[in-house]
């Protein structure tokens, strides 16, 4: 039976090009919803992010029961996850952008602004995807990123350089999140997206 991919639409995420990029990559099913009965029906859920930690937050939390479908789907039931740029962020316990906003909580770490010490922030383009250790979604490439701010903690999979390292990539069991954009990273970002469709984690 084919899978069903529930891409979560919640009003802060490049969502189209995140959707495209799945197809792309071999996607059978994907919907696209905000809708907690769905999520709870779903194989694989990827949640998407752009703008402000504090931003995204609110909009997850304005959706009523979303929070809970996704703690329960998730870390209750395991199924394979995958957060991008601020929907990695939103994994963390707490974001300091725009003042201290608590996250989702799945890994404990904190995200804080890039440091611009000589280099440009936002961090910007193309970068290398170097892993701190083994992962079968995130092997060594290059990846386009655009962010400001970055995740410090546990459960780091792998790191970028921009004046020092920079967080890529965490996860933990069942959980993977990107700070780059796998929707902007062509062969890399598509292998990638391919390698978590297949992922039994």
């Amino acid at each position: 039976m084919a899978e069903t991919v529930a891409l979560v639409d919640y009003g802060a995420g490049n969502v189209h090009s995140v959707l495209n990029a799945l197809r792309a990559a071999g996607a059978g099913t994907v919907e696209l919803t905000a809708d907690p009965d769905r999520l709870r029906r779903a194989d694989r859920i990827v949640l998407p992010g752009v703008g402000a930690f504090a931003a995204a937050m609110r909009a997850l939390a304005a959706a009523p029961g979303l929070i809970d479908a996704l703690d329960a789907r998730v870390r209750g039931q395991g199924i394979p996850f995958l957060g991008i740029c601020v929907g990695m962020q939103l994994m963390a316990t707490t974001g300091e952008e725009h003042g201290r906003t608590a996250g989702l909580g799945w890994l404990d770490g904190v995200v804080r602004a890039v440091p611009a010490q000589g280099v440009k922030v936002p961090h910007m383009g193309w970068n290398d995807v170097t892993p701190t250790a083994a992962h079968p979604l995130l092997p060594a490439g290059e990846a386009y990123f655009l962010h400001s701010f970055a995740y410090h903690g546990e459960d780091v999979l792998a790191v970028t350089d921009h004046g020092g390292p920079v967080t890529a990539a965490i996860g933990r069991d069942n959980m993977v999140g990107v700070q780059f954009h796998p929707e902007k990273s062509q062969r890399y970002g598509l292998a990638l997206l391919q390698s978590f469709l297949a992922w039994r984690p």
